[in-house]
């Protein structure tokens, strides 16, 4: 046995045996073959009567040590090892002796498919189960696909398998996947459970039970209704088809037909390029945690009462934000008549939230309570954090934070929700230099995950550090970045949208360009995007850019956006933009004015306009995204490839099954990109240019990613 990772003790006539991997007990190799040893040692223990299988902690087991995923390199090495799992479980199956699972904190993936193969589970109120596998783009590969639907039924399983979400133990218990919930001490509940199990009957086996999948019809018919819901919800993905097609499996053909099905479907999700995408995007989220060159044992602050500076679309969500993790905002508005409308979109969007069972009546007080509304300063000087949500326009801003290094305490942090304008600057307008950065929240705040937070050079790593942990207690994913025109998501978005208006100016439509993008995975396209956030936005922008002598990419300008902004056409707020809106409906409807004005851009750049394949729309567009990317990199402004990828996966929604635009360009290949990049050199000019370090990568056969060891963690 592994006594470093998994204890046995007799208690009572019990044996306790205890898996004790810090921090979650993942089930390392150790830990299985700890397991096994300790399950044929109580076998065969004259005096243990029954077993409890317990973790160590908080945690039951959070799941197999994902890190472990990737030493599986072919399709035979994944057969071979589910193999070996498979056969273990069953062991622990057959073990004469009744087994209880005992369950706290949660039983996620192979920790859950280790208590199924116990004959009893309990655990305590506070705890859950789940099969999350399918978020890594692979399936429950030791049996949960076969044991799961004996428990529960087909159509919890299936929706366990397929959409990876916790499961609660009151509606764990309620379903059959837990036999009793317990307030108190779990492991002498445990210990109570299994001597009164011990009725001198074999315990049940849970491969053996029939009831929940006796009626074969029904359950191959939930199956194809999965089928089709997943069609809609799940485009592109391969691993929650593969989950339904391995519990069908089981309900025709038996449990051990099912488990071999199971085993080559989860062979096949393993070495797949979205399993490995997916993989790459849970290790890149949490490797953006770490700030290189960050001086060593910096403590973050506790941020305990925040005040937010504007009250439109941006400012109410990122107060709603503070508030619904509890902490208490002031929120300041130029006038009450603005304050007011501000305050009743964020009742609007509570209440919305009440409607659909997501919050209570009580809770919604409660959070509205936390929102302290104000037209002037007083209580700033309490707080620990301002985050500035004005207008978009650099000298409104560097006039705001000069009253704030005024009116708040000299430590209190300064944030700026600027998605542009240069953080240096309203730096030296506050007189504090040294506690401010941005916090470039996305769209509507309250509900994107992502929160760029902008390191100017003057910025401290106390308040590095403080934005860090604060963005994991507001329930936002922080990625730290350069202070440069644009910061590193709205930088390369300019590129996205540069050929996105070129394309439309050589002969494809909006909807085409649209559906291109859709159909490869984003949840809009670059024009539907645009109208959701309003043309007069980006307008603005190139305005100010325009004043100054700059651009926002390379390359031709197009007259198109700033023709609709002249024309007042805003996008769904002012009822057309690149569509047209009926009124009260986000419905897209296709407007042949865009085509006339496209035309005309043509015209007047000498394109002959022709029909573009959803391939070229797709190419050209995530070609930018990884030439501009690398050029972002090589510049210092992003500290990895991979703070890129979560940026875009969490920020603009790419989509994670293809790992991000830095991971997708190399799952095509570095060379196949730079290749590219010189076509469209040759047929569009040197706007085109390659990336120094994209050429540099290629010529040297290396990548966007260094191969590192991952942090132990698990599914």
């Amino acid at each position: 046995m592994s006594p470093d990772v998994v204890r046995y003790e007799r208690v009572d006539r019990v044996a306790v045996v205890t898996i004790d991997n810090p921090p979650v007990n993942a089930l390392s190799p150790a830990v299985w073959q700890g397991l096994d040893d300790a399950i044929r040692r109580a076998a065969g223990d004259p005096a243990v009567d029954a077993v409890v299988l317990a973790g160590a902690g908080s945690t039951f087991i959070a799941g197999a040590d994902i890190k472990v995923f990737a030493t599986l390199k072919t399709r035979d090495q994944s057969l071979e090892r589910s193999a070996g799992t498979h056969a273990l479980l069953k062991r622990i199956e057959d073990c004469p002796k009744p087994i209880v699972a005992a369950i706290q904190g949660v039983a996620l993936g192979g920790g859950h498919e280790v208590a199924m193969s116990c004959h009893y589970r309990i655990a305590s109120r506070d705890a859950s189960v789940g099969q999350p596998e399918v978020l890594l783009g692979i399936i429950p590969g030791a049996g949960g696909t076969q044991r799961l639907p004996r428990l529960c039924g087909v159509t919890m399983a299936l929706e366990m398998c397929t959409d990876g979400k916790l499961v609660p133990a009151a509606r764990a218990f309620e379903s059959g996947i837990i036999d009793r919930v317990v307030d108190g001490d779990l492991r002498q509940a445990a210990i109570a459970f299994a001597r009164e199990r011990l009725t001198g009957q074999a315990p049940p086996r849970t491969r053996a039970l029939a009831d929940k999948i006796a009626d074969v019809a029904s359950a191959t018919a939930a199956c194809a209704r999965m089928r089709e819901s997943l069609a809609k919800t799940a485009k592109g993905l391969a691993a929650p088809f593969a989950a339904v097609s391995a519990i069908e499996a089981g309900l025709r053909e038996g449990f051990d037909a099912g488990s071999l099905r199971e085993r080559e479907l989860f062979a096949d999700c393993v070495v797949s390029t979205e399993s490995k995408a997916l993989r790459h995007v849970f290790f890149a989220e949490r490797e953006a945690a770490k700030i290189p060159g960050m001086t060593a044992g910096t403590k973050p602050r506790t941020i305990d009462r925040a005040a937010v500076v504007g009250a439109g679309t941006m400012g109410g969500g990122i107060a709603m934000t503070y508030a619904s993790a509890g902490i208490p905002v002031l929120l300041k508005e130029v006038d009450q008549a603005a304050l007011d409308r501000g305050l009743a979109t964020i009742r609007k969007n509570y209440e919305s939230s009440v409607s659909k069972g997501r919050m209570t009546p009580d809770a919604l007080e409660r959070t509205m309570h936390l929102i302290t509304p104000t037209t002037t300063y007083d209580g700033f000087e309490s707080v620990d954090i301002v985050v500035e949500a004005v207008f978009e326009s650099i000298d409104l801003k560097k006039a705001t934070f000069a009253e704030l290094g005024r009116m708040t305490r000299p430590d209190c942090i300064l944030a700026s929700n600027s998605s542009t304008l240069d953080i240096s600057e309203f730096a030296r307008a506050s007189g504090r230099p040294a506690h401010v950065l941005g916090h470039h929240f996305f769209s509507p705040a309250n509900i994107m995950t992502l929160l760029e937070i902008v390191r100017a050079p003057e910025t401290s790593d106390e308040t590095l550090a403080t934005s860090l942990k604060l963005a994991k207690r507001l329930g936002k994913v922080g990625v730290v970045v350069g202070n440069c025109f644009g910061f590193v998501a709205n930088r390369i978005l300019a590129y996205y949208m540069r050929e996105a208006y070129l394309l439309l100016e050589e002969g494809a439509s909006v909807p085409d360009i649209d559906q291109a993008l859709t159909d490869f995975g984003m949840p809009v396209g670059p024009f539907g995007m645009q109208d959701i956030a309003g043309i007069d936005v980006g307008a603005r922008i190139r305005q100010y850019l325009k004043s100054i002598g700059m651009t926002r990419a390379e390359g031709p300008q197009s007259e198109i956006p700033d023709r609709l902004y002249e024309m007042g056409r805003y996008g769904q707020k002012t009822g057309a933009g690149w569509y047209r809106y009926e009124a009260g409906s986000r419905t897209r409807i296709p407007d042949p004015l865009v085509e006339t004005l496209a035309a005309e851009a043509a015209a007047k750049r000498g394109i002959r306009r022709q029909p573009i394949s959803s391939d070229e729309i797709v190419a050209r567009i995530t070609t930018a995204l990884a030439n501009e990317g690398a050029r972002v990199l090589e510049e210092g402004f992003a500290s990895r490839a991979g703070d890129i990828d979560v940026i875009y996966c969490y920020g603009f929604g790419f989509p994670r099954h293809r790992g991000g635009p830095m991971f997708y360009a190399e799952s095509v290949g570095l060379p196949t990109v730079l290749a590219r990049i010189r076509e469209y050199r040759e047929r569009f000019g040197d706007y085109w240019r390659p990336a120094p370090l994209l050429e540099r990568l290629v010529s040297e056969g290396r990548g966007f990613y260094q191969e590192a060891e991952p942090q132990v963690t698990a599914l």
